[in-house]
């Protein structure tokens, strides 16, 4: 009693209802999991597979002469195919309920998409950064682009590492663990009073490494496009608006709600019934932030006109080979069957034979 002696009675009813109040009734959660998880990230892998194959074919065999954002959209499309091959496991994940999947599979899973996230969204820095000075700073555009495309192989391998040591908070507090009589996969954080702080210094620095700075990056190198391509009296110029303009909406649209909500739930500590809906969001802007792998090649390849003539090319070469190789078989079963019939007419002389003999 002497502990609640300086309490009030409003202070005492909110700690007891905190402190005696029923769990939160996630069931329907978990049931909008099942049902949507599955179809949702099953699509998002297949069009995202695809579509990321179809860029790499096209700026590996097709495109001869590259340029330094051609290297920075192949190694983007290259993390965003590693990315996918991780969302079979999400998809299980949320239909069982039950990550079953061990502790090193969960941190491997969670490193993917967060090497993913970092990679994307430095390679996008850089691409602003190529276009900002193709168009902004023509008279230093030659100088600076002969001398990055000299190294091209270390200032990606620098991204790949960059992004490898990111992602490594990750890694070292993502863990499968019980938590009401099932096993989830998520960031846990040392117990006690400085959980809080631990938590929220990590989404912090994630997310100012991995959003906020290259964001800034982005924006910057873009209003100067757009302001030297308005002034620039080309229509072919002005067409590039578009694209930019496409370029900076998806990626402020699919990534500015997710990081929002992640910094939000990084201040909420102790879950309660409130966090039901705050589930609910978190789902779809996480979707919204996994589906922009998919939008990839389509803002940043085929709007192109000479990335279109590529995929066309791919696509004939495509038919020519099914087309050669039905021929093939054709051919080779028609073969057969006169092999076939050869043999079972020399069969029938041979025994045709015989009988007259005898």
């Amino acid at each position: 009693m002497q502990y609640f002696s300086n309490v009030t009675t409003e202070e005492y009813d909110k700690y007891y209802e905190d402190k005696y109040a029923e769990p939160c009734n996630m069931e329907k959660v978990r049931q909008f999991y099942r049902n949507f998880a599955p179809v949702i990230f099953s699509l998002i892998f297949a069009v995202g597979l695809i579509g990321n194959l179809l860029v790499v074919i096209t700026l590996s065999c097709y495109k001869r002469k590259k340029s330094m954002t051609d290297v920075y959209l192949l190694n983007m499309a290259i993390a965003d195919i590693l990315f996918v091959f991780t969302l079979p496991f999400w998809a299980v994940n949320y239909h069982k309920g039950n990550w079953i999947f061990k502790d090193f599979m969960c941190k491997i899973i969670s490193s993917i998409y967060a090497i993913n996230f970092s990679c994307s969204m430095l390679l996008l820095a850089c691409i602003g950064i190529d276009r900002y000075v193709a168009i902004v700073l023509v008279t230093r555009s030659f100088v600076f682009r002969t001398t990055t495309m000299a190294h091209k192989g270390v200032i990606c391998l620098f991204v790949w590492v960059l992004s490898a040591c990111l992602s490594s908070i990750t890694y070292a507090f993502s863990e499968c663990y019980k938590h009401h009589d099932q096993f989830v996969c998520e960031p846990r954080y040392p117990e006690g009073k400085t959980a809080l702080q631990w938590k929220l210094a990590v989404k912090i620095v994630q997310i100012s490494f991995q959003f906020f700075i290259p964001f800034f990056v982005m924006l910057f190198c873009y209003f100067f496009i757009v302001k030297t391509l308005l002034q620039a009296q080309n229509s072919q110029r002005h067409k590039a608006i578009h694209v930019i303009i496409a370029v900076v909406a998806m990626f402020l649209v699919c990534q500015v709600p997710y990081n929002i909500l992640l910094l939000k739930n990084a201040l909420q500590l102790n879950g309660s019934c409130a966090s039901v809906k705050m589930q609910y969001a978190v789902f779809i802007s996480k979707t919204l932030a996994f589906f922009h792998c998919c939008l990839n090649p389509l803002i940043y390849a085929f709007i192109g006109v000479k990335f279109r003539n590529y995929f066309l090319k791919i696509m004939q070469d495509l038919w020519c080979i099914g087309k050669l190789y039905m021929i093939g078989n054709r051919s080779s079963r028609e073969s057969s069957a006169m092999y076939n019939s050869q043999r079972t007419s020399e069969v029938y002389v041979t025994k045709s034979g015989s009988s007259f003999t005898i």
